[in-house]
């Protein structure tokens, strides 16, 4: 093949690159059926929309109604066997050994220099069955990391459709469907329960901050599963959701997201975009008491010598405009962090963000903060410095995402 022809096919690929078809999850249909704004994008692969026919509204269903939304595109692994207990108590950080069959809890995994590869939840189904949900892949490395276990690592994120029902009345419609027992479910708990001929694995976690379940169903029942949930929420006021409405209660409930608010190990280009747990506002999962994990070394390491150089804190910045992705400064001349994610919080009533700051800007030198945010006024950018301070987060903290049993809204 000659220059020009290799050239010619090059043009002609990049020039069809809008006719790669992104995959579609098994709740498709239905998704496709509701997708009044077509606005798309891309999650893992799959084509995941951004909203479905308001992303304002769609927020407040979380908050005052029930929001369903399509989690399959979630990597999701199947650990099981004799050493899986082991296994995971080596790979990451929390200690697994008190992770007791039914319940699930918020982990995250680091490289042996300590930096974080992903954070995810750990579904503990059995004393030898595990499911690891993470944003990011990680097949190789987990494979890896089990030689010497006697321990089965599979991805079955195909295999198993995820959806997130998130709101006040989430509880009362898996009520209204007949998941009898739900109610005894507290945060962090799961259980089975039988849908259409099969098990499907409901738990009571989300990312909202507010009270909500995720649930577990084989790809074959998941239309069935979906339109089980609709009949049954339609006087409760479920609406399907895309991920901006989301995105918009994750910030409100303090929560992070990988390659948003931290680049994660395998990602970062540069040295100085690597984070350590305790960088990220996950050093509460490092156990002083816990055996060998990755990363254990370099994590007491840094602390021992206090090298750590970054901190995650949460900001409230003056006035009512976003200050998603602003510069962060100490005393208006020094540059000392970014903005990840911000928003006017409609629960909270206030300008709230997350920003990554140096040390020790943020940890103990939290005054004359400020960050620079560009309006754009008449066609014209107009700069404007405000004032932020560093507050504690969750910005937000609902009584009824604990509450047990749940409220009947």
């Amino acid at each position: 093949m000659n220059r020009h022809v290799k050239i010619n096919s090059a043009r002609t690929l990049a020039q069809s690159h809008f006719r790669t078809l992104r995959l579609g999850t098994p709740f498709q249909p239905r998704i496709d059926a509701l997708a009044l704004t077509n606005d798309w994008y891309n999650w893992a692969g799959y084509r995941a929309p951004h909203s479905l026919w308001d992303e304002e509204l769609e927020y407040f269903a979380i908050r005052s109604q029930a929001a369903l939304l399509d989690i399959s595109p979630m990597t999701k692994y199947r650990i099981e066997g004799p050493d899986a207990e082991a296994y995971l108590d080596r790979v990451t950080l929390r200690d697994v050994t008190r992770l007791k069959p039914g319940r699930v809890h918020y982990t995250a995994w680091c490289d042996d220099e300590g930096f974080v590869l992903d954070d995810g939840t750990l579904f503990r189904l059995s004393p030898t069955r595990f499911r690891l949900c993470s944003q990011e892949r990680h097949l190789p490395w987990l494979l890896d990391s089990a030689i010497g276990y006697e321990v089965s690592v599979e991805e079955e994120t195909e295999a198993i459709a995820g959806l997130a029902l998130q709101g006040p009345t989430s509880f009362a419609i898996l009520r209204d469907a007949g998941f009898a027992g739900i109610e005894r479910l507290k945060v962090f708990d799961l259980a089975d329960f039988a849908h259409d001929g099969a098990a499907i694995t409901i738990s009571r976690t989300g990312f909202t901050g507010d009270l909500g379940y995720e649930l577990f169903v084989p790809a074959d029942k998941a239309l069935s599963l979906w339109d089980r949930l609709m009949a049954a929420g339609g006087l409760r006021g479920i609406r399907a959701i895309g991920y901006t409405a989301l995105n918009r209660a994750r910030l409100e409930a303090g929560l992070i997201v990988a390659n948003a608010d931290f680049t994660t190990a395998e990602h970062a280009i540069r040295a100085d975009r690597l984070r350590m747990p305790d960088e990220i506002g996950l050093g509460f999962m490092v156990d002083p008491d816990k055996g060998h994990f990755n990363g254990r070394r370099p994590i007491f390491e840094a602390r021992a010598k206090k090298q750590l150089r970054h901190v995650l804190v949460g900001l409230e910045i003056e006035g009512n405009l976003p200050a998603e992705h602003a510069i962060v400064y100490w005393k208006k001349s020094r540059e000392v962090g970014l903005v990840s994610a911000a928003m006017w919080s409609p629960m909270a009533k206030r300008n709230i963000a997350i920003a990554s700051l140096q040390r020790p800007y943020g940890d103990t030198v939290v005054d004359d903060l400020w960050v620079e945010i560009y309006a754009l006024r008449e066609l014209r950018y107009q700069k404007l410095m405000k004032r932020a301070k560093v507050v504690p987060r969750p910005f937000i903290k609902l009584d009824r995402r604990t509450a047990n049993p749940p409220a009947d809204f």
